[in-house]
């Protein structure tokens, strides 16, 4: 006999009914835990209703500028009566009579006059204490009676990354934006930085430098980096112009610069070691010489064309057709890093070698009792 299943009783009313009731006690549970027991659920309500409330507060870096804006100047660099560049410098120091700024090199080099332009609009013709290729630093000198203000220096070294960082300077080379304050953050230090010493498309040097995202245009070289505190810890210098890269530009660390500007202050030479050597990126050299150097195409380091006679160089035995592969145990790629390297010596200073030579490398002891003129 077939069961018919829609002649079944349902239980569904008493489900639903079941349901209800334990609705209102679970209800009727949470009140009487609310009313004896209130303390708990209070304490999240508030914690709640507080963290809504919460508001983020940024004063900015307004009481930071003003410290060291007025010690911030506008060079103009003239060449026979024409404005050849312009960009920023600051006043470093002053003593009873003379107040000096700090600025690059690069921006008053080709000048036969040197302006510098106060935030106050009043302008000055300058003289030249000293300047030097290689590290990039200038030192100008004018009355301490014309300075509105002296920046006050910091240090990078005990900077970190991540610390808020700050730029004044010209943009665009251009007085419309003189003044003008663009923020960042310290993003790297100690970053070796291929430049040209000749303002050519050639990289011949490297310095050890600061990185920073704030923005650095064409105008702003020879500006202060200023951390949070209004101190000045680095001269805007480079700006990594590259398609696809942005947010990149580098200063000088300040203990270098001031390092330099100790000497071009005093108009006093800036001595470093001198070799004696014509040299060639090997692998350059590879190809300007093939197929002779067939053999060191799979080599990095610094190819030697032609040793000079009565040379540190030739005192210690180098020869043309070495390769210098190593300064000090440290690795050579090319003629950019071993001008750093040698450079962080002093005239006077041992420095040890290794090139390689007849198929094998060999140690040399350089003494560089010679200096670059």
């Amino acid at each position: 006999m077939e069961t018919n299943e829609n002649l079944k009783p349902r239980n569904d009313g008493k489900v639903w009914l079941v349901g209800v009731v334990m609705f209102f006690i679970g209800s009727i549970g949470l009140y009487m835990l609310m009313y004896f027991f209130p303390e708990p659920f209070m304490k999240t309500i508030t914690e709640r209703v507080e963290t809504k409330n919460v508001t983020v507060t940024d004063n900015g870096i307004a009481d930071a500028v003003e410290k060291v804006y007025d010690a911030v100047v506008v060079v103009k660099t003239y060449v026979k009566k024409d404005l050849y560049a312009t960009g920023t410098g600051f006043v470093y120091k002053k003593d009873n009579e003379k107040a000096y700024i700090l600025t690059n090199n690069h921006v008053i080099e080709k000048g036969d006059a040197i302006h510098v332009e106060f935030t106050d609009g009043h302008v000055v013709e300058t003289k030249v204490e000293g300047k030097d290729v290689y590290s990039d630093t200038a030192v100008l000198s004018l009355s301490v009676d014309e300075i509105l203000s002296v920046a006050e220096m910091g240090s990078s070294e005990d900077a970190r990354v991540g610390d808020t960082v700050f730029t004044v300077g010209a943009p665009l080379d251009s007085d419309t934006y003189s003044g003008t304050v663009t923020r960042g953050i310290l993003s790297g230090k100690n970053r070796l930085v291929s430049v040209s010493s000749k303002n050519s498309s050639t990289s011949d040097m490297v310095m050890s430098v600061l990185q920073t995202d704030a923005a650095i245009n064409s105008g702003n070289s020879g500006g202060p980096l200023v951390n949070a505190n209004g101190e000045v810890i680095g001269i805007n210098s480079l700006k990594l112009a590259t398609t696809g890269v942005e947010g990149m530009g580098f200063a000088i660390p300040i203990e270098m610069a001031l390092e330099y500007a100790s000497k071009e202050e005093k108009g006093q030479a800036i001595d470093r070691p001198y070799l004696g050597v014509s040299m060639q990126n090997v692998q350059d050299a590879v190809i300007y010489y093939y197929p002779k150097l067939q053999y060191l195409k799979d080599k990095q380091g610094v190819y030697i064309v032609e040793v000079l006679e009565n040379s540190s160089a030739y005192e210690a035995g180098l020869k043309a057709g070495d390769l210098i592969v190593k300064v000090d145990d440290i690795e050579v790629n090319n003629m950019a890093y071993f001008r750093y390297l040698l450079f962080k010596h002093n005239v006077g200073d041992k420095m040890k070698v290794t090139v390689y030579r007849d198929g094998k490398d060999i140690d040399l002891e350089i003494h560089l009792n010679k200096k670059l003129s």
